[in-house]
């Protein structure tokens, strides 16, 4: 069994869905299960959705036509038969999603994230399942949620890897192709659940290490993986292999190309991981193996904007020791901060974090109590691995450096823009 990762940039149109089909028929789709992300920008529009719905908007209803408009539009440019069961299909989605927005009661904001984002996923793969068959290739249709089963931490739910590798191993057996979606769970009441934003390239290795596939495809709008994101560098170069090692530390510092969950599993089965490109897919692309030989030998750059560099200092002058570092921590982990760089002193302790759910107004006031605290908002966080000096000028250059940290093989330094 292969599995193959699709995300939304790939299925974003009806000439997205045919290229998917292109590649197919190109490398093959025996033996092969696809995960598939929500189209395009489908999770921003309905994440309006959910901000419309708390807000009580008026926009309400507008905001779930325009999601409605841009996938019935791709099924029109797909379908030229307006009788064809995907539309009835894909109008009973939009149906559940209109009827959960009418009869919800939970004011619990992150357990309605979960069960509205994932009609992306499902609206997604009954399109591209439909257009297959239509195409003749037959595929069988999973509900991704009956089989990733999850606790109900929603919007970055922990796997119960036991219950889902037996539902797994009982459900993938036809030999057609299984399509299903990224991203998605459910807890112990079936209620859904999500693995964390751009989560299907975890879901694609938790099938792939359930399955014990062959190997996993993430198939992406670039070459492959790149020492730099070209969006901010000039002159970024394919790395043709890497290794696990390697892969991890660029997805834990925040390269966007391998989602960070999704290596550990494959690692553990030493299940090969190829990044490639959907539009000329008989490039070779990046492979992810076994090997310590497999170290890049140039600088790998990673950026994270929109960063917030928190310093916290003792009031009274005091030594910042263990157990108050502790606290902080319990403190991050409590408001679901993410922390990027740490680096303390005897009297302070500074940290670059990501505050993805918007919680830091409610730290700030707890950690006021107790500490002097500062921050400086919209700072960018740069990670260069196996850095030179060349590669630090480089980031540097036109900016206010606010923090730098040098490990051995890692370089981090947090930067504001000049005015």
């Amino acid at each position: 069994m292969r599995v193959f990762k699709f995300g939304g940039a790939s299925v974003k149109d009806a000439e997205g869905i045919k290229n998917v089909h292109h590649v197919l028929k190109t490398v093959g789709y025996d033996e092969v299960l696809l995960v598939v992300s929500a189209m395009g920008k489908t999770t921003n529009a309905l994440e309006e959705v959910i901000k419309n719905y708390f807000d009580k908007s008026p926009e309400l209803n507008s905001s779930v036509q325009e999601v409605k408009k841009y996938h019935n539009q791709i099924v029109l440019d797909l379908f030229e038969d307006e009788n064809h069961p995907v539309f009835s299909a894909v109008n009973l989605l939009f149906a559940e999603l209109e009827y959960f927005l009418a009869h919800n009661k939970s004011p619990n904001y992150n357990f309605v994230y979960d069960q509205v984002v994932s009609f992306g996923e499902l609206i997604s793969t009954t399109i591209l399942s439909y257009f297959m068959n239509f195409m003749d290739i037959e595929t069988q249709w999973i509900d991704v949620r009956n089989l990733i089963k999850t606790n109900a931490n929603y919007r970055d739910a922990e796997v119960d890897w036991e219950q889902t590798k037996k539902n797994i191993t009982k459900t993938i057996k036809s030999k057609s192709l299984n399509i299903t979606q990224g991203f998605l769970g459910s807890d112990e009441n079936n209620f859904t659940t999500t693995l964390g934003r751009e989560g299907s390239d975890y879901t694609a290795a938790i099938f792939a290490y359930c399955l014990n596939a062959e190997s996993v495809t993430i198939w992406k709008d670039v070459p492959g993986v790149m020492n730099a994101d070209p969006r901010y560098f000039e002159n970024a170069s394919l790395l043709n292999q890497i290794s696990y090692r390697e892969a991890i530390e660029l997805a834990f510092y925040g390269a966007t190309v391998i989602h960070p969950k999704t290596l550990q599993p494959l690692q553990k089965k030493e299940i090969p991981l190829y990044v490639k490109s959907f539009i000329n897919p008989l490039l070779k692309g990046t492979s992810v193996s076994k090997g310590a030989d497999l170290e890049p030998q140039l600088p790998c750059f990673i950026v994270k904007r929109n960063q917030l560099m928190i310093s916290l200092s003792s009031i009274d002058f005091s030594f910042i020791m263990e157990e108050n570092i502790s606290e902080i921590f319990a403190l991050f982990h409590q408001y679901k901060i993410k922390v990027n760089l740490i680096q303390n002193s005897a009297i302070s302790f500074s940290v670059c974090v990501e505050d993805k759910f918007g919680n830091f107004g409610e730290l700030n006031a707890k950690l006021s109590k107790k500490f002097k605290v500062e921050f400086n908002e919209d700072v960018t966080l740069y990670t260069i691995r196996h850095f030179n000096d060349q590669a630090a000028k480089l980031v540097e250059e036109n900016k206010i450096v606010l923090l730098k940290q040098v490990s051995r093989e890692t370089m981090q330094i947090i930067t504001k823009e000049t005015l």
